[in-house]
């Protein structure tokens, strides 16, 4: 039952006939898991805790640096150098004290996607790289559970449902991940700092929609906004059998690995601080741009912007091995990329995960 309190905090809510006491007490009930605390996850969980969803849990290893705060707006100059995750659940539980906020400080991963999702009923895309959006809707076919994705570029946005009542999948949409070259990377690009509040807060709608039974969900639709002309469009597209069957247990572990479509071999964080204690460290090679260096890097790392990767290659040595790395992994595998096949280099690795999962080792130790 809803407490005399709850029923204040909800009574817009509960004037709504398609709403009611019914549908607030489905959202109490609700368990729904938001992967990704940045600039979609940020009003994602801001108003679905304020709609009063009972149960939210959030996924992010990545801590608040001081470019996040632009337009991920639960942070502030106080939580620079926190987890997201931790600083994203305290802001909501401040939101609304009545929910229950469950965090976990890790990146979704082959090896633990299972577990983040097994207790959630709804699955919220928040991230910002294709092998994730692959490994969410492939766990939630395999799962069972409804994925309400979005996803930002410069000005532009979209949102969808997927998997939903037997609906069209993420591969029904996009089949096969895309090549290197055509993906597309915001922390190279840049984003304009209220798009994903307003590609969040839609999938923030749909969410709510799902739980309470009410008007058309996005399923087999995609919404697609334009910053700049302010146009919407609603692309329709059909469930295909042979796509909508594939989940964890029969997809290619190719798409989820760090950069899609590369062949480019990687190193983990663990292997690397091994291999930096040992009588032949590699040399560490940082293609992030000055200011990213300047807020933290590897011990010992040398700068070499990906944007100045020709001017710089004569100090890239050939004959020792060399580990580059970025924020999270995709720039440094295009950079390998271009060093291999432009510059016949052969002693490169990409470590896996980039800096993001060099600082989530060292939590962990």
């Amino acid at each position: 039952m809803l407490t005399s309190e709850e029923r204040q905090i909800y009574r817009r809510h509960l004037q709504l006939p398609e709403i009611g006491d019914e549908g607030q007490l489905r959202l109490k009930n609700a368990r729904v898991l938001v992967v990704g605390a940045g600039g979609l996850g940020c009003p994602i969980l801001q108003y679905l805790a304020a709609a009063g969803v009972g149960h939210l849990g959030i996924v992010d290893a990545d801590k608040v640096e001081a470019s996040n705060l632009q337009r991920q707006i639960l942070y502030g100059p106080a939580d620079l150098g926190h987890l997201k995750a931790e600083a994203a659940a305290r802001a909501v539980r401040r939101i609304n004290p009545h929910i229950k906020v469950e965090v976990q400080t890790c990146r979704a991963t082959l090896g633990n996607v299972r577990k983040l999702l097994e207790n959630y009923e709804v699955v919220v895309d928040g991230t910002d790289n294709f092998p994730t959006r692959y490994l969410l809707n492939d766990a939630c076919v395999t799962l069972n559970k409804t994925l309400v994705s979005g996803a930002i570029y410069k000005f532009e946005g979209q949102v969808s449902v997927f998997n939903y009542q037997g609906g069209p999948t993420y591969r029904c949409l996009f089949p096969q991940p895309p090549s290197a070259d055509e993906a597309p990377n915001c922390d190279a690009t840049g984003v304009l700092g209220v798009l994903p509040g307003l590609v969040g807060t839609a999938q923030a709608t749909e969410v709510l929609k799902v739980i309470l039974g009410i008007g058309e969900v996005l399923s087999g639709r995609l919404w697609m906004f334009d910053a700049l002309t302010f146009q919407t469009r609603l692309l329709k597209f059909a469930c295909r059998p042979e796509q909508a069957i594939i989940g964890l247990d029969n997809a290619d572990p190719n798409d989820y690995t760090d950069f899609c479509g590369t062949g480019v071999n990687a190193v983990s964080a663990q292997e690397l601080q091994e291999q930096l204690a040992s009588a032949h460290p590699p040399f560490l090679l940082d293609v992030r741009e000055p200011d990213e260096f300047a807020s933290g890097h590897i011990p010992g790392a040398t700068l070499l912007p990906l944007s100045n990767l020709d001017k710089g290659v004569g100090s890239v040595p050939r004959h020792h091995p060399v580990v580059v790395y970025c924020r999270s992994g995709r720039r440094s595998a295009e950079a390998i990329e271009r060093l291999q096949t432009q510059y016949g280099f052969s002693n490169l690795l990409n470590l896996d995960g980039g800096i993001l999962a060099w600082d989530e080792q060292a939590i962990d130790v």
